[in-house]
């Protein structure tokens, strides 16, 4: 069965970020997709030192947060979906220094993730959804990895968006059809 990695970039395990990801889950579910979760959490998160180590065993040097963890869910995982609240009109910033670190260690030195189909969501009030999306793709792309896309961006505004939400649902069916039977 086709695994799909679900990775909840907020802090707070039920924020609407979480709510976003489990409306794709459904989704996935229903077409008899596995799904696994990541939640980064309010654990201390390391930005990339550049030190080199990850150029010798595709691991971060610090085994201390959970940059090492996220690179082997990634992995194991046939595609991925990241997600994103928006606090000041961009990504999370514990998020991206794991996402820097992840995306160095796997993609600067062989491309480990390529050919995975990915999809980044953000959930925000009001600004900063696009750029949050457009960030986070970047990752993807400088990787390999096909970025899915839905019939407008990847915003979610909370659980009384039903644009939002259908957008979610037309994602996760977009790539469960990339990834062919679950």
């Amino acid at each position: 069965m086709k695994q799909i990695l679900l990775v909840n970039g907020s802090p707070n395990k039920d924020g609407n970020t979480a709510t976003a990801l489990k409306i794709m889950e459904s989704v996935f579910q229903a077409q008899a997709f596995e799904t696994s979760w990541f939640q980064i959490g309010k654990q201390p998160v390391r930005g990339c030192q550049g030190c080199g180590h990850c150029a010798r065993d595709h691991r971060c040097a610090f085994k201390d947060d959970a940059c090492n963890e996220l690179i082997e869910a990634f992995l194991k995982a046939d595609a991925v979906v990241v997600g994103t609240p928006v606090y000041f009109a961009g990504p999370n910033g514990a998020l991206c220094a794991l996402l820097d670190r992840v995306f160095y260690a796997t993609a600067n030195f062989g491309q480990m993730l390529k050919g995975k189909p990915a999809a980044a969501i953000a959930t925000c009030w009001r600004a900063g959804a696009t750029p949050s999306i457009d960030r986070i793709n970047k990752y993807f792309t400088f990787s390999q990895m096909p970025v899915v896309s839905s019939e407008y961006w990847n915003g979610y505004l909370g659980t009384k968006d039903a644009f939002g939400r259908n957008v979610l649902e037309t994602l996760a069916r977009n790539m469960a059809e990339l990834l062919g039977k679950g």
